[in-house]
């Protein structure tokens, strides 16, 4: 059966592809990817992987951390990943961070916004995609796991027209950014920043999928880890 890669970016999905794994594409649509989500699981999913960027919350946290999730928190639920992959994720990445990851339909842009998030929740990260994965896989009893590498770190703030820049289906809209430029210059340096930590959070992301082997180390034990690059 396929292990479903659930990404909220086009880029995240290419890293993630590989034999044995559909990936599906949120972008900034919630309810578009519940919808993707189910069709999928319709079609037969061994497991489900939210993996792809995300913002820091934890202070600690810097650009190109690795966070593999513990739980989701959903709507204040915190739903619980699967325990055993979740273990071969952490005993395959090291480096990798065991948190609970924050899924919001929005982008929590702002280090105020982070910082609150931290003090009312103790979460590590926060992305898009996390807390439709949880809900739809506690559903339908499909084990499901977190691996995140932080783009945004808790200290920074994401200039204002990233809440634009995605399109539906995962793309980033160059005509949506330098419109939001031409009417407030000013995002110029956050911009140019926000790329240079994306960067680095996008090696990481490759850096630990081409470590994971064919299947994600799903929840059939998955392949040995292969050398993909």
């Amino acid at each position: 059966m396929t292990i479903l890669a659930v990404c909220g970016l086009v880029r995240e999905a290419r890293i993630a592809a590989g034999p044995g794994v559909k990936t599906l594409v949120g972008g900034t649509n919630a309810a578009l990817l519940g919808q993707k989500l189910e069709h999928a699981i319709g079609e037969g999913a061994h497991g489900i992987l939210s993996i792809g960027i995300a913002g820091g919350v934890a202070p600690s946290l810097r650009s190109g951390d690795c966070v593999v999730g513990s739980a989701v928190l959903a709507d204040g639920e915190r739903i619980v990943c699967d325990v055993q992959w979740t273990a071969r994720l952490v005993a395959q990445l090291p480096s990798a961070i065991s948190g609970v990851v924050a899924g919001e339909d929005k982008i929590i842009a702002t280090s105020l916004d982070k910082a609150a998030l931290f003090r009312t929740s103790g979460v590590h990260a926060v992305d898009m995609e996390s807390h439709i994965v949880a809900r739809v896989a506690k559903a339908h009893g499909i084990p499901f796991a977190v691996l995140r590498t932080i783009s945004d770190p808790a200290d920074g703030t994401l200039p204002p027209l990233v809440s634009t820049a995605v399109t539906d289906s995962g793309k980033i809209d160059i005509r949506r950014i330098l419109f939001s430029l031409l009417g407030k210059p000013g995002q110029i340096t956050a911009l140019i920043q926000t790329a240079r930590d994306s960067k680095v959070a996008f090696e990481a992301l490759l850096r630990n999928r081409r470590a994971l082997g064919l299947r994600l180390l799903g929840p059939d034990g998955g392949e040995l880890a292969l050398d993909m690059g």
